[in-house]
């Protein structure tokens, strides 16, 4: 099956720009050359940790714009093995709910790794250890945050049992909001989803070895979704017991 085959069966629906026209192009290629191989989503995805961990690794090691540099091409590189594990289990059938966990236990992993790769990569930049008290309260941010995705995903909590193909959606329609209100406010959640997800835009950054301003979004963005999801489950369990009738 060749490269276009491939990434026309295994793209995703609702998937970011980034991904549909650079990340999942160069993806395309590495699963057309696996899927006659033994090798599984499930290997790809300790590979592409393994290879996050370098890249962490060299922020941390070497400082300045060419450790910045280093660091983002690195990441940038293992991110295309991030897309190729789904798109090889969605083309050779082995999506899984266990594969999607791993998938996401890893990408927790990769978060904490970036944040602390960073923050010593500018601590050893500018002898600056305010970096590192930031770096220790976000990875108290971030960790926090993802214990509360999990949470909410649980289907004790959502009322929703998800099935393989929901983790593994694949692409198609997606119903657009009709309201003025609802697409204004979809368009908001998608940028900032967008400036979340740190390999669509981080090159830039570590282009112009602008890191610290990197770091200060990306925690000040998981501190609102921590602020608002905590929030909405507090007020959705912490409701006191209704009255008793007389």
């Amino acid at each position: 099956m060749g490269p276009i085959e491939v990434y026309r069966l295994a793209r995703k629906k609702n998937d970011l720009l980034f991904n549909v026209f650079v990340a999942r192009p160069l993806a395309a290629p590495v699963v057309s050359v696996l899927l006659p191989t033994r090798v599984t989503p499930n290997q790809i995805t300790f590979l592409n940790l393994f290879l996050f961990a370098v890249a962490a690794g060299a922020l941390a090691w070497v400082a300045g714009a060419r450790g910045a540099l280093l660091g983002v091409l690195l990441l940038e590189f293992s991110y295309v093995f991030d897309c190729v594990d789904g798109m090889l289990a969605r083309t050779k059938k082995l999506a899984s709910p266990v594969g999607h966990l791993l998938d996401f236990m890893t990408d927790e992993l990769k978060a904490f790794l970036l944040v602390g790769g960073i923050s010593v990569h500018l601590w050893r930049s500018g002898d600056d250890e305010r970096w590192l008290v930031l770096g220790v309260c976000g990875l108290v941010v971030v960790a926090s945050a993802l214990a509360l995705t999990t949470f909410v995903r649980r289907p004790e909590y959502s009322g929703r049992a998800t099935t393989t193909e929901a983790f593994y959606e694949v692409a198609g329609g997606a119903p657009t909001p009709r309201s003025v209100v609802r697409r204004a406010a979809h368009a908001v959640l998608v940028f900032l989803r967008f400036l979340n997800h740190y390999p669509s835009h981080i090159w830039i950054w570590g282009i112009f070895n602008r890191l610290d301003l990197f770091l200060v979004m990306y925690l000040a963005l998981n501190f609102l979704y921590l602020g608002q999801t905590g929030l909405a489950v507090l007020l959705d369990l912490g409701k006191p017991l209704p009255r008793r009738a007389p």
